[in-house]
């Protein structure tokens, strides 16, 4: 009991001691560290196209989801849509890692981008013909479910090819800034030009946005250091990089709390629809607003990272982060105000953002350069797998026991495992 204690009165000591600190720390800082990465030319060619591909993206996603309903009038064709899109990511991420660490990085992310592209062009002349059929867009969104499945570990251990390790917690953190405005601008443009124009120019403005990132790829100039080839089957080099997760406790603690997250926090943001009409009174408009917030207190948790993540403090703000994000969401189970409850959203946002940046950067500092696409593989497993998972298991129990129960009961089990992890694993929040 005694042990438990002294725990608990680190836990007192590291916060009074940290917050203050922090706020001397990050005075000292200049706000141009934000954006350190992109000192670097190659990281700087990355950055600037894959906004312009990610605004592109999300305006697809967004077209082909009204498409589909304008088509079917049905609310089960878009999660076939939606499964059809997650499915590859559980069936081929793992060994989409595997490939990530025999192949140049860059030349996967061009073929997958490349890939992407010609999808998103065949969309929009079944659509510009008028021969699309609900069939066409579920085959299209499972082929380019499997494209990210295998660009996703490549991409995201392609950080380390782009800049220092050093500052590959901002690099993180910036990919994430990039990802955020996509969600902002994406689907707002989309309806502006569905509106004007039809789906069929969404879609084809989306297959031009990926010219921009291949063209990036294509004017870096990068050592071309790849790893030698072991001679094993691509089976036993996926169980190497399995194991290696598994068996590192730093690794290990982060996946599974990543997963923790991924499941009881991101299948709570399912219930937004829901919430929106049913707890907060409001409609389709509401649940907009709800998103956006989200994505704004994403936006915000992400340039917080960049500007302070990588020096010494990554561990504290994975832990603030993890913390705080079982408290916002209880927080907002009892809100009933729509005002209030897009505040205490973009604070989720924030919290989740903080959380899941820092367990990127952390897995990257810590594996080999040798096995990173292989981990990556299981990472971008562990997060995007956790979602749908989570989702399936809201639905399910908000069903049962009601919405505001829903959440109440899966962030308690989010704190539950926090508590558990600062206990037994005291190392997680002194991680660098």
């Amino acid at each position: 009991m005694s042990k438990y204690i002294q725990d608990f009165e680190s836990l007192k000591q590291w916060y009074i001691h940290n917050i203050p600190s922090r706020k001397k720390f990050m005075r000292s800082q200049k706000i141009s560290d934000t954006f350190i990465a992109l000192n670097y030319p190659n990281y700087r060619l990355w950055f600037i196209g894959q906004i312009v591909s990610l605004v592109g993206t999300w305006m697809q996603a967004t077209a082909q989801g009204y498409l589909i309903y304008q088509i079917t009038k049905s609310d089960a064709f878009l999660g076939y849509v939606s499964f059809a899109n997650g499915l590859p990511i559980l069936l081929f991420t793992l060994y989409g890692g595997v490939i990530a660490d025999r192949i140049p990085r860059r030349r996967l992310i061009v073929i997958t981008q490349t890939s992407m592209m010609v999808l998103a062009f065949i969309l929009a002349a079944l659509t510009f013909s008028n021969l699309v059929q609900p069939w066409h867009i579920i085959v299209l969104a499972f082929l380019l479910g499997t494209a990210n499945a295998f660009e996703t570990p490549a991409r995201q251990s392609f950080v380390s090819e782009m800049v220092d390790r050093k500052d590959m917690t901002n690099a993180i953190a910036l990919n994430s800034t990039m990802f955020n405005i996509g969600t902002v601008v994406g689907p707002a443009v989309a309806g502006l030009v569905y509106a004007w124009l039809g789906p069929g120019w969404c879609f084809t403005i989306n297959g031009i946005s990926f010219i921009a990132v291949i063209f990036a790829l294509l004017l870096m100039k990068l050592s071309g250091i790849l790893s030698p080839r072991s001679g094993n089957s691509a089976f036993k080099e996926l169980k190497e990089g399995v194991i290696y997760a598994v068996q590192d406790k730093t690794i290990r603690a982060l996946l599974v709390n990543l997963g923790v997250v991924g499941i009881f926090g991101f299948g709570l943001l399912t219930l937004l629809p829901a919430w929106s009409v049913d707890v907060l009174k409001g409609d389709v408009t509401t649940n907009g607003l709800l998103l956006s917030a989200r994505g704004i207190g994403s936006l915000i948790g992400a340039l917080m990272i960049a500007y302070i993540g990588s020096r010494g403090t990554r561990g504290k703000i994975w832990a603030i982060g993890y913390f705080f994000t079982p408290i916002f969401f209880i927080i907002f189970a009892f809100v009933r105000w729509v005002p209030l409850s897009l505040a205490v959203m973009v604070c989720i946002g924030w919290a989740v953002m903080a959380m899941i940046n820092t367990t990127n950067a952390l897995i990257q500092n810590y594996v080999p350069d040798q096995l990173r696409g292989r981990v990556m593989g299981v990472y971008s497993l562990v997060f995007m797998g956790g979602s749908p998972v989570g989702s399936l298991i809201a639905g399910t129990v908000a069903s049962k026991i009601g919405e505001p129960v829903t959440v109440i009961l899966f962030s308690s089990l989010m704190m539950v495992i926090f508590i558990i992890t600062f206990f037994f694993r005291p190392f997680m929040r002194t991680l660098n």
